[in-house]
């Protein structure tokens, strides 16, 4: 039996809140049911597994969104971003604290799954008939837990000596089944999960190599992309320039809720949850402005970077003049204005389309009939779509798509007109399972995604 989950973004506390450790709990209990159901086999007989593979598929650990690449600004000594060189001492250190904080932060939910690959599962013993016998004592089923990285938590793929002591703290705090080494972004990259993944007829990656946003596809997964400069520098650091600047005169309520920028979707509309925050908490109109002028000041240091400057391609419209267009905050920009370009932003860039389906037809699994299962994740929006039916010793074999959701907290920008900027939270849940061998009398996969009230 396999499991996929992915998008947990447990975070150090400093950006956003993360789903409480009562969602990891509900998760056990339902990978205990999962486990029974899937002993009873296709031919009426109960055989519990041998071992259960749970493969968290990126964006685990959100280093990505910390204050703590902050603490040290542009010319300073010990300057880092992620962006930086990865083999300076200061990389290394910050990526240590923000490891370390992220761990201390969700030791409650890094406990429990611990405990899955520590205790394991039990079921019950079977009878030498095939049937379920509750009177002689319960049998351990192992629990192997892999750690692929994402777009949030890409650090971990970095080829360095010095990140090798942060991964084997993450091996142990988890019980991973990783060693030490560069944690795989692709399946190829793990023997051991490739093979899992074979076992079970799944292709599956993040998916972030399909968001030009957040992967830079000349440079590959070992180095930082546009979208990691504007988390850093604007999604992480307004909260913090917010409060130093005038955080007396604001409401607390209002400075909370700009830490939930890291929260919001799509990710390019934070300017409208700024206006709306400020609007539904009564800020003052000369307050307004300040914070829109802090806010506009910041977004021209951000573009200037050199980081930034060395992605903008001249005389063409690109991912870097699509962030000039979205992140300003103008008095004079109208609803239909804000309408118009969120809608422009989510055709041309691509980072929040409901759907990467079509890029599973591209796949050599699919293509070649490899794989039945196509699995992404990254764009935290659970879905299923049928790719094809063909037949195989004259039975129908169809291939699916799925993208394995999220477990986090969400401020979601209401489609209806967007410029009114009306945000809907809610958290969200999901884990994809496939079955092999006949496990679960025969049946595939199954999945199930959940969602709360905030």
């Amino acid at each position: 039996m396999l499991i996929i989950i992915s998008d947990l973004h447990l975070g150090d506390g400093t950006c956003g809140k993360p789903v409480s450790p009562s969602a990891y709990t509900l998760f056990a209990n339902r990978l205990q049911e999962l486990a029974r159901n899937a002993s009873w086999q296709v031919d009426g007989k109960y055989s519990p597994p041998e071992s259960i593979d749970i493969v968290m598929m990126g964006d685990i650990l959100d280093v990505l969104h910390s204050t703590r690449w902050l603490e040290k600004s542009y010319g300073e000594i010990g300057y880092v971003r992620p962006w930086t060189d990865f083999h300076a001492p200061e990389f290394t250190a910050t990526l240590n604290d923000i490891t370390d904080a992220i761990i201390k932060n969700n030791s409650e939910s890094v406990r429990i799954l611990r405990n899955l690959t520590s205790d394991g599962i039990t079921l019950p013993a079977a009878t030498v008939r095939g049937g379920m016998d509750p009177k002689r004592p319960a049998i351990p089923v192992k629990v192997r837990l892999h750690y692929m990285i994402g777009n949030h938590d890409w650090y971990y793929h970095l080829p360095a000596a010095g990140i090798d002591a942060i991964r084997k703290k993450i091996v142990k705090a988890f019980g991973l089944a990783n060693s030490c080494h560069p944690f795989p972004h692709q399946i190829m990259e793990s023997p051991e999960l490739l093979g899992v993944m074979e076992e079970h007829n799944v292709f599956a990656r993040h998916g972030d190599i399909y968001d030009p946003l957040n992967y830079s596809s000349e440079q590959g997964r070992d180095a930082a992309s546009l979208g990691d400069a504007f988390s850093v520098e604007i999604l992480n650091g307004f909260p913090v320039e917010v409060e130093r600047h005038m955080g007396a005169e604001l409401p607390l309520r209002f400075l909370d809720s700009l830490r939930e920028l890291v929260n919001v979707r799509p990710a390019l509309a934070t300017p409208l949850w700024i206006s709306s925050q400020m609007r539904q908490n009564n800020i003052s109109v000369p307050l307004q402005k300040k914070v829109k002028e802090l806010w506009n000041e910041m977004s021209r240091e951000f573009l200037k970077l050199d980081f930034v400057q060395a992605k903008n391609t001249p005389f063409k419209l690109d991912l870097v003049d699509g962030l000039r267009l979205a992140i300003t905050l103008s008095d004079s920009l109208s609803f239909k204005a804000i309408d118009n370009l969120v809608i422009w932003i989510r055709n041309k860039i691509g980072t929040d389309r409901i759907t990467y389906a079509q890029h599973a037809l591209q796949e050599n699994a699919f293509l070649e009939r490899k794989a039945q299962f196509i699995v992404y994740g990254h764009t935290h929006h659970h879905e299923i779509v049928p790719l094809d039916s063909f037949e195989v010793a004259s039975r129908p074999t169809n291939q699916m798509y799925f993208n394995s959701g999220t477990w986090h907290t969400y401020f979601d920008l209401a489609i209806f007109k967007p410029g009114e900027q009306k945000f809907v939270p809610y958290q969200v849940l999901t884990y994809l399972s496939f079955f092999k061998g006949g496990e679960r009398q025969g049946r595939l996969y199954e999945t199930w995604s959940g969602s709360l009230s905030n």
